[in-house]
């Protein structure tokens, strides 16, 4: 399966790890996916199977998904662009369809240059549709173009276009003008093989952007109190032992106060009682615990010259920190605010282990839009669940997929990690796997491989999962699996 993405480097494969999507084309191309293929051995993480290749039906399925969803054929579109976007220009390469010319333009990164381009060519193709090449399905230049419902917006993957530039000029000469003109020759070519930019409803496109800059607060709160740490071992490692959990406000309040040991072994003790008892900490054993650590602890160092510069620095540590836990909490609140009113959220509400947190992030990771996936596989594959198989002459191997969205991913995987102690047969599956000889994460992988496909078909017919009629379904079937439920 190659991914046809944008803005994505193999050298920095986590550059969109917080994305439900790729800020590329959506497009999936399935290696298993032609007549002539043979089947090949398939590893889902954990055992062996046959995997068949994919029938002509749903490649022509597919080709009918991307009819219907742009609506057009070739010949209705009125012309044909190429774009190389930049943070302070576009270079744009045109073609009508009527014509061999073509044309080419600078466009400056102006909302107002933007909307005057777009409206010109409204004029000049007199309202018809426009396809357009980018190497982004995400960013400025995408959301100022996404105004005007005449353009159909087709993006292509970055390394696409260096590939087929590098195939004709192997000396890798490079000018933006030429990356417009080939973006438009892939478009002209290949739009058979490229899939129309098709958006989800503003509330499904805004929860899913809530998610995903959430998820990139909390990295950032992670960062700040690895650096604490760091910085607290130097000079103050009481504090750092004392609090386990220091992603909380009571970490924050506790240094502000007593940003050294000088100032804490100063404090009184019925100040510290009270400082705890104002957080929530009503234990007296922990309490008494910690006085007496305050008591028999021995300073790590006294030298000024480094306490001084390091608490300084815990200090401003310490205020970014409390900035992010109210940041994390507003995001928290937008999200159980908006969620609940989408349609389909009861569906993943339901689900065992999903609750508020990643109910959310299910919802989002399928979307709305039905005919988004062709089926349940390709769904596993663009979201990184399932393996790579590659064969080459003699030599045949199975590898981790790396070009996926790295958030969907993670999202799918920790969901089913959470269902094992709150579904019988996920429970069942996982011990299986195990005693196959797998890891843990392998296991688990391959739990959620199954369960994509549970809930692709309970997403796809708007039924709510049943862990009795999957069961029923499983003994219908002879699985092995209810030999090892019933041990």
């Amino acid at each position: 399966m190659h991914l046809r993405i944008t803005n994505y480097s193999a050298k920095t494969s986590d550059v969109h790890r917080f994305d439900f999507e790729f800020a590329g084309a959506l497009e999936r191309d399935n290696e298993y996916s032609g007549l002539a293929v043979a089947p090949a051995l398939y590893i889902a993480f954990a055992a062996l199977k046959q995997a068949h290749p994919v029938p002509l039906t749903l490649a022509l399925r597919r080709l009918a998904m991307k009819t219907h969803a742009t609506g057009q054929s070739e010949h209705e579109f009125a012309a044909f662009i190429g774009i190389d976007w930049a943070d302070t220009k576009h270079d744009i390469c045109l073609q009508a369809a009527e014509s061999s010319q073509r044309e080419f333009t600078v466009l400056p990164h102006r909302p107002k240059d933007i909307d005057e381009w777009a409206g010109s060519l409204r004029r000049r193709f007199h309202g018809r549709q426009v396809a357009v090449c980018i190497e982004t399905s995400r960013g400025a230049l995408v959301y100022a173009l996404q105004k005007h419902d005449f353009i159909v917006l087709f993006p292509i993957n970055p390394a696409t276009l260096a590939k087929y530039r590098q195939a004709f000029k192997p000396s890798r000469a490079k000018a933006d003008p030429t990356d417009a003109q080939i973006a438009l020759e892939i478009l002209l070519g290949h739009r058979d093989k490229l899939k129309a930019l098709q958006p989800q409803s503003p509330a499904v496109r805004e929860l899913a952007m809530l998610l995903e800059e959430r998820r990139q607060v909390v990295d950032d709160q992670r960062r700040i109190v690895n650096r604490l740490i760091s910085n607290l071992k130097h000079y103050y490692p009481l504090a750092h032992d004392w609090f386990e959990d220091k992603g909380t406000i009571l970490f924050c309040d506790f240094l502000t106060r007593w940003p050294t040991y000088k100032q804490l072994h100063q404090a009184r003790r019925t100040t510290l009682e009270a400082f705890f008892r104002a957080h929530n900490c009503h234990h007296p054993k922990l309490i008494e615990e910690r006085l007496a650590a305050v008591r028999n602890a021995a300073p790590l160092t006294e030298d000024p010259a480094i306490i001084r510069p390091k608490q300084l620095l815990v200090e401003g540590l310490v205020e970014q920190l409390r900035t992010t836990l109210k940041s994390i909490d507003r995001f928290d609140a937008a999200i159980v605010c908006l969620a609940p009113t989408l349609p389909d959220y009861e569906l993943f509400h339901a689900l065992p282990g999903a609750g508020p947190t990643l109910a959310p992030r299910l919802l989002v990771a399928f979307g709305e839009q039905r005919d988004r996936y062709a089926s349940a596989a390709e769904l596993q594959m663009y979201a990184g669940i399932a393996p790579v198989t590659e064969s080459s002459g003699k030599q045949h191997w199975v590898h981790w997929r790396m070009q996926c969205p790295t958030f969907l991913r993670q999202t799918f995987v920790e969901w089913a990690a959470l269902t094992i102690p709150r579904s019988f047969w996920a429970k069942a599956y996982y011990r299986q796997q195990r005693a196959r000889g797998c890891a843990h994460q392998a296991a688990i992988r391959a739990l959620a491989f199954k369960w994509v496909r549970i809930l692709y078909r309970c997403w796809l017919n708007h039924t709510p999962y049943d862990e009795s009629a999957y069961l029923n379904a499983l003994k219908r079937r002879g699985s092995p699996l209810l030999a090892t439920l019933a041990t």
